[in-house]
């Protein structure tokens, strides 16, 4: 599929999230401030677990994993939102565009995925803690970690395809500060409703599958936790799972609060301030840049 057809004419022009006045230059250093951080929180940390033998585990190995996807969507929304806005051009070239939504909409759904086999990986630990070394070894770990990332891949090659092969000869003002699906088809002149509601099975589907996955788990370990009878045993499992519940509980109560609408009830104001909240990437369609 050749995804320029009908769209090679001119660029598309990201409207942003600030114009030039005092207030939003102190704003946009508010942001570049919180991505710096989090680039050099996510930096520091995949050195760390490198430098440290004793994180060399496969819960350690997961969250650097994490990590990557945060850096990953930090560098392809950060840089270009930032020269934009220094520079005065709201211009992205059409290849800028699509590698924006193939990266976005990779990392978004590998997350998804790799919360299921955080959630799957706490409860082996829980649950069935002599067997742990065998049944994650290193070589599971690696081939669950892959199987995120070509479900993300997957997922972001089939949106890339057909958001590209719609024709978008109107307004190619994209009132965003960064290239998302649902945004783009709302500036193509072409029936984009059948693509939409295959979107929204997808989200449904991607969102709903893994959380079943992590609901079971935790089911398990929670039934594990009340027949245990020493309470240092409880409160050990409990916070071996209690940052993963966190990351879980931010990532898929503003995905689920977002995603889950049907396009006709979702607005610009709602999409972009979902992009600018959630502090993980909701799968098909948007991720946030201070991750």
């Amino acid at each position: 599929m050749d995804i320029w057809n009908h769209t090679s004419l001119s660029d598309f022009i990201l409207l942003g999230l600030f114009s030039y006045s005092p207030y939003d230059f102190f704003l946009f250093s508010l942001v570049l401030l919180a991505s710096a951080t989090a680039l050099a929180g996510n930096i520091l940390f995949l050195l760390l677990t490198q430098a440290d033998r004793r994180l060399h585990t496969p819960m350690y190995f997961f969250l650097s994993q994490l990590s990557i996807m945060d850096l990953t969507i930090m560098g392809a929304v950060v840089p270009k939102m930032a020269v934009n806005f220094l520079s005065g051009s709201k211009f992205i070239s059409r290849g800028g565009c699509a590698t924006q939504v193939f990266l976005v909409v990779m990392v978004g759904s590998a997350e998804c995925f790799l919360l299921a086999v955080m959630a799957y990986d706490r409860y082996v630990a829980v649950c069935h803690p002599l067997r742990y070394p065998v049944l994650m070894n290193w070589k599971a770990c690696c081939l669950m970690s892959l199987a995120s990332w070509m479900g993300g891949v997957a997922d972001s090659v089939i949106d890339v395809g057909m958001v590209f092969s719609f024709p978008y000869c109107g307004s190619l003002q994209v009132d965003q500060f960064f290239c998302e699906v649902p945004v783009l088809l709302r500036l193509s002149c072409a029936d984009t409703s059948l693509f939409e509601d295959l979107i929204y099975a997808c989200c449904v589907i991607m969102l709903l599958l893994p959380l079943g996955a992590i609901v079971a788990s935790y089911a398990r370990i929670l039934m594990a936790v009340i027949s245990m009878t020493s309470t240092e045993g409880k409160q050990k499992a409990l916070s071996t799972c209690s940052s993963h519940l966190a990351v879980v509980g931010l990532y898929y109560g503003g995905a689920i609060f977002s995603y889950m609408q049907r396009a006709s009830a979702r607005t610009l104001a709602g999409d972009r301030a979902i992009s600018i909240s959630l502090p993980s990437s909701p799968p098909c369609s948007t991720h946030s840049f201070t991750a």
